[in-house]
């Protein structure tokens, strides 16, 4: 995930939403064309071009949190199932989302302030997206997003993004085919949307010393499911209004209430992944991070948690 850009204030709307994301990159930028009017063959003629506006194109990056997590991922993959209403919460929902077969995905507005500049883009979409999970580090989503019209001049004031909680890659168990993973440092799941849908993961696992990673010993070479779950360090529910272990009061106790609470959580969900190359250079006999090249031929689904009666689309 390598993007050349620079910090300013994203807001995203939807029909039925409208919310400030937290930023670090972007590369947001209007997509611009030339007509050429080439020279007569006779005489001195002159080239001439003519500017044409083809829309937007580029891409944002944004870390993962409690509050953005719901809409960004139904953005990234597409689709989105009715919500289920999850018991002993006060009022919880969960989303089920599907990344195929659907190409298209839900349409947008983008706000883009960069303190001295503030443009709008109408009516954009998600053509790829990125999902980087990496020990040590904010759980990041990258958008590829292309949009029909030209920007324009947006004369309102942003708002300041809310501090919500962002998800970190340490807080992330891996299970493949029913067994958990710990030596796995880290995941990018890759998904381009165009003519058709195509989806890879790059799962970087950790080698002790030379020569452990076996194909008897490591990774099987063709996984039935992939799931990785994603959790806030507060990761419970309170009726309450409050979240966190210590808030739970009454005869429900905080064991009882994590069997069904999710708050702060999302899962994807990834079957039948097909190995196409071991990426792994060893060259010392130390650690390494050594990663493994995963076609997706499967299909692919998240689950997501939101609180009250707000609708993610």
């Amino acid at each position: 995930m390598f993007v050349n850009g620079r910090d300013c204030s994203i807001v995203i709307k939807t029909a039925h939403r409208e919310i400030d994301v937290p930023y670090s990159d972007e590369t947001l930028r209007e997509a611009v064309s030339f007509l050429q009017e080439e020279a007569a063959i006779e005489g001195d003629g002159v080239c001439r071009g003519i500017k044409k506006s083809g829309g937007v194109k580029g891409c944002v990056v944004t870390p993962l949190t409690i509050g953005t997590a719901p809409l960004l991922l139904y953005l990234a993959m597409g689709a989105a199932g009715s919500p289920i209403f999850v018991t002993e919460t006060k009022n919880l929902f969960k989303y089920q989302l599907n990344l195929l077969p659907l190409e298209d995905t839900e349409h947008f507005d983008l706000i883009q302030d960069r303190k001295n500049e503030r443009l709008f883009y109408e009516y954009c979409r998600v053509f790829g997206f990125e999902l980087r999970v990496m020990r040590d580090e904010a759980i990041k989503l990258k958008l590829d997003i292309v949009g029909e019209y030209a920007p324009k001049v947006y004369l309102e004031r942003c708002q300041a993004p809310e501090e919500n909680e962002r998800f970190s890659g340490d807080c992330v168990k891996y299970f493949i085919n029913g067994k958990e993973y710990k030596n796995i440092y880290g995941i990018t799941l890759i998904s381009k949307k165009k003519s058709g849908t195509r989806t890879e993961i790059w799962i970087k696992r950790a080698l002790q010393k030379k020569g452990f990673a076996t194909q008897s010993s490591d990774f099987p070479v063709n996984i039935e499911d992939l799931v990785i779950t994603a959790q806030l360090l507060r990761d419970a529910y309170d009726p309450s209004g409050r979240t966190g272990k210590e808030g739970y009061k009454g005869s429900h106790s905080a064991a009882r209430l994590n069997e069904y609470c999710h708050f702060g959580l999302f899962r994807i969900t990834l079957k039948r992944l097909v190995l196409i190359s071991d990426e792994t250079e060893i060259n010392t006999s130390g650690a390494v991070i050594g990663p493994l090249r995963f076609y997706v031929s499967g299909g692919a689904e998240a689950e997501v948690f939101t609180s009250g009666g707000e609708t993610i689309p």
